[in-house]
C-alpha cells in the first residue's frame, strides 16, 4: 500500500466541521493527466508507483494508508443571497502534505462523488470543466496569480448527466494551501458557535499567518491581512483581464489564492462591464466591478468575526468598519503599482493613476485589445515607429498616439534606457493569455473528439506567458468573429 506522508491538522478540528466519507468508486479510472513538476514539488516524485496506481489513488478507488477523507462543511453568500450550508458536494479533502518549501498544502479530489452537502447534486464532475480548472490554474499559476494548484486529472468510465446530456466523467486532484473560504466563517458564524469561530481562526492564524499569533488583537491583526491579501489578488487579477465569474464568498479563499474556476474567463476587448459568465445576468461580477465585490465580501468575513474581535460590540463594530473602509485604498495602491509597471514605470508618481485612466478610456472607445495592446506598448520603448503598428489595434487611434506622447513625456522622467524599460515591460505584461476561444477549441477537441493534442499545446505554451514564441502566435491572435465566445457555464 502507498503512503503519501499526509498530515491532517483540518481533520483534527472538531467534528461538526467536517464530514468523514471516503470518494465513491468509479469503473474504469484512467490517468489523463499529470502534474509531474507540482508532484516533484510536493514531494511525491516516483513515488506512487505508475499511470495505473496514479488513476487508483487520484480517482479515491484506492486510497493511501495515510488518508483521512473529509468533506468540509462551509456557508456562503451566493449572488448577493446567504445559503447557510454548502460545503463539499463534490469534494474530498484526502489530507494535507508539507512541500519542498515547507508549506502546508491540501490534496482535494474534486468530482468524487455525493457528500452530505451535495443536496440535489451528483457529486460528479464532467470533463471539460475538469481540463478548464487544469489550465486556467496552471496560466495563472505560471502568470505569478496566486491560484490552486492541478496536479491530476483522471477520467471515470462513468457518464455524467448535465443540461447537455450524458458527458464523460473525470476527477480533479486540487492543491491549495487551504480550501477556508470566507463562507467557512459564515457558517460557524450564523449558527452562533463561538467556539467554532474561535477555534477556526486560531487554525488560520496557525496555518497562514503565523506572525499575527502574538499580536495585541490577533482576530482584529488576522482580518487586516486577508483584507490586504485580497486587495493584492483582486490588483493581480485586474492587471491580466481575469474575470473571475462567480465572486461568491464561498469561492473566496482565506489563504488568498484565487479558487474555483467555474465560468471564469479572460478579457479581449477592454470594457470594464465585460461579463462571460452565464449564470451572471446581472452584471454583479463583471470585470471592473470585482474590487467592489471582494470588499463586500470582506464585510461578511468581519461580520463572522465581530465577536472575537472586543467584547464591546459597539467597538468591535468600529474596527470591522475601519478594516472594510481601508480596503479601497489598499487595492488602489496594489493596482496603481501593478498598472504603472505595466507602462514601464519604475515608481509611482503623482498623476499616474490619471496617465492609466486615460489610456484605459481610450482603449475602451478604440475596443483595444487588453493583453496586446499593454504587450505592444512596450516596443514603443525601442522603436519610436512602433506605436503606428500598435494603434492599429484600435478603431479610433488619434486618441492612442496623442496619449503615447504624454507616456513618453513621463517615462523621460525616470531617465532610464529604453532597453531597460522595454525588458521591465514584457516581464509584467503577458505575450500570452488563456484566450477564451482557443481554450474552448482545445476543450472540444479533447471532449468531443478524444484528441488532446491542442490541449497540450496551449498548456505547453501557457507555462511560459511572457515569451514569445514562433507556434504562440495564432494562439495569441484575437478570436475572428465566428470564434468569438459568449459566454462561459459553471461545470454543475
Amino acid at each position: 500500500m502507498v503512503n503519501l506522508g499526509f498530515d491532517h491538522s483540518y481533520e483534527q478540528m472538531p467534528e461538526r466541521f467536517f464530514s468523514r466519507l471516503a470518494p465513491t468508486s468509479v469503473s474504469d479510472p484512467r490517468l489523463l493527466l499529470w502534474n509531474d513538476p507540482l508532484a516533484r514539488e510536493l514531494g511525491l516524485g516516483d513515488a506512487v508507483g505508475d499511470e495505473t496506481e496514479l488513476a487508483l489513488l487520484f480517482s479515491g478507488n484506492r486510497l493511501s494508508m495515510d488518508a483521512k477523507p473529509i468533506a468540509m462543511v462551509y456557508a456562503g453568500h451566493q449572488f448577493g443571497q446567504f445559503v447557510p450550508c454548502l460545503g463539499d458536494g463534490r469534494a474530498i479533502l484526502l489530507g494535507e502534505l508539507i512541500d519542498q518549501n515547507g508549506r502546508r498544502r491540501d490534496l482535494q479530489l474534486k468530482g468524487s462523488g455525493r457528500t452530505p452537502y451535495s443536496r440535489r447534486g451528483d457529486g460528479r464532475a464532467w470533463l471539460g470543466p475538469v481540463l478548464r480548472e487544469y489550465l486556467i490554474s496552471e496560466a495563472m499559476h505560471a502568470l505569478g496569480i496566486p491560484t490552486t494548484r492541478a496536479l491530476a486529472v483522471v477520467t471515470t468510465g462513468e457518464p455524467v448527466f448535465r443540461e447537455e446530456g450524458a458527458m464523460p466523467g473525470a476527477i480533479l486532484t486540487r492543491v491549495a494551501s487551504s480550501h477556508i473560504r470566507i463562507g467557512t466563517f459564515e457558517y460557524f458564524a450564523r449558527t452562533q458557535d463561538l467556539d467554532g469561530l474561535r477555534r477556526l481562526a486560531d487554525h488560520v492564524l496557525m496555518r497562514h499567518y503565523p506572525d499575527l499569533l502574538e499580536a495585541d488583537e490577533p482576530y482584529l491583526a488576522l482580518l487586516q491581512a486577508i483584507t490586504a491579501n485580497q486587495a493584492r489578488l483582486i490588483a493581480q487579477w485586474l492587471g491580466v483581464g481575469f474575470i473571475h465569474g462567480v465572486m461568491n464568498t464561498d469561492n473566496m479563499a482565506i489563504s488568498g489564492e484565487t479558487i474555483d474556476y467555474g465560468p471564469c474567463a479572460f478579457m479581449d476587448e477592454y470594457h470594464p462591464s465585460t461579463v462571460f459568465s452565464f449564470i451572471d445576468q446581472g452584471g454583479r461580477y463583471a470585470f471592473g466591478n470585482q474590487p467592489r465585490i471582494a470588499a463586500w465580501n470582506l464585510a461578511r468575513l468581519a461580520e463572522a468575526l465581530l465577536p472575537m474581535m472586543d467584547d464591546d460590540p459597539r467597538r468591535s463594530l468600529v474596527k470591522g468598519q475601519e478594516v472594510i473602509a481601508g480596503f479601497q485604498q489598499l487595492f488602489e495602491d496594489a493596482w496603481l503599482s501593478r498598472m504603472t509597471a505595466k507602462l514601464g514605470l519604475a515608481s509611482v508618481r503623482e498623476g499616474d493613476a490619471g496617465l492609466i485612466g486615460e489610456l484605459l478610456n481610450i482603449m475602451e472607445v478604440g475596443r483595444a485589445d487588453y493583453t496586446l495592446t499593454f504587450r505592444g506598448l512596450a516596443d514603443l520603448a525601442t522603436d519610436a515607429n512602433a506605436a503606428v503598428l500598435v494603434a492599429r489595434r484600435f478603431t479610433k487611434p488619434a486618441p492612442f498616439l496623442a496619449w503615447v506622447e504624454r507616456w513618453r513625456t513621463r517615462l523621460m522622467v525616470e531617465g532610464r534606457s529604453g532597453a531597460e524599460v522595454y525588458q521591465g515591460m514584457r516581464r509584467v505584461n503577458p505575450a500570452l493569455i488563456p484566450r477564451n476561444h482557443r481554450v474552448e477549441e482545445a476543450l472540444v477537441a479533447a471532449v468531443q473528439e478524444g484528441d488532446l493534442a491542442p490541449f497540450l499545446r496551449l498548456h505547453r505554451r501557457l507555462a511560459d506567458p511572457f515569451s514569445d514564441h514562433p507556434e504562440s502566435t495564432a494562439l495569441a491572435n484575437l478570436p475572428a468573429m465566428h470564434e468569438r465566445i459568449e459566454h462561459t457555464f459553471c461545470g454543475t
